[in-house]
């Protein structure tokens, strides 16, 4: 049997990334209503995973070690991405005409973010990188903790959104 090789967290959140970009890739091209909804429940799991891993495991990591107005930029994205996550899941199932308009839009707030923790030289991702720190460990912690949010999320559904810079908005 043979052992996968570990990934260090900016391979992990990266690979993340990637299949994010498919699913939203699949849902433009996704005709019926039931499979683009299959696929905004499965975009928003994604997401709603990745976020709280970077937020409770990478970002805090990252603290005092990049640019705090970047780190700050991200939380606020991510609050955002939430926010609209909370949305979408809220209307599954639910005749909703802004329904593509929100994962639309949902879709450019992460591309958006992506960009920005991906940037070579500046980004968060080579940041962190130069920061040294252990993104062996992290991409472990990571990865052990994807795999029980997945779980939890898909047994009990998306949690409501914890929001870090936003009050709590009614969703």
């Amino acid at each position: 049997m043979s052992e996968s090789k570990p990934r260090d967290a900016i391979a992990l959140l990266k690979e993340d990334h990637r299949k994010v970009e498919e699913l939203f890739k699949a849902f433009e091209e996704a005709k019926g209503e039931g499979r683009k909804e299959r696929l905004a429940r499965e975009i928003c799991l994604e997401l709603s995973v990745h976020t709280a891993l970077e937020e409770k495991i990478f970002y805090p990591a990252c603290d005092g070690k990049v640019d705090e107005e970047l780190l700050n930029e991200s939380y606020v994205e991510h609050d955002a991405a939430k926010v609209l996550i909370a949305e979408i899941d809220a209307a599954m199932g639910e005749s909703d005409k802004f329904f593509d308009s929100k994962v639309k839009v949902l879709q450019e707030e992460i591309e958006h973010h992506v960009e920005e923790e991906e940037k070579p030289k500046s980004g968060l991702f080579a940041q962190a990188r130069d920061a040294d720190l252990d993104l062996g460990a992290l991409g472990e912690r990571l990865a052990a903790r994807r795999s029980e949010l997945r779980a939890d999320y898909e047994k009990a559904g998306i949690p409501k959104p914890e929001l870090t810079t936003m009050d709590e908005v009614a969703v």
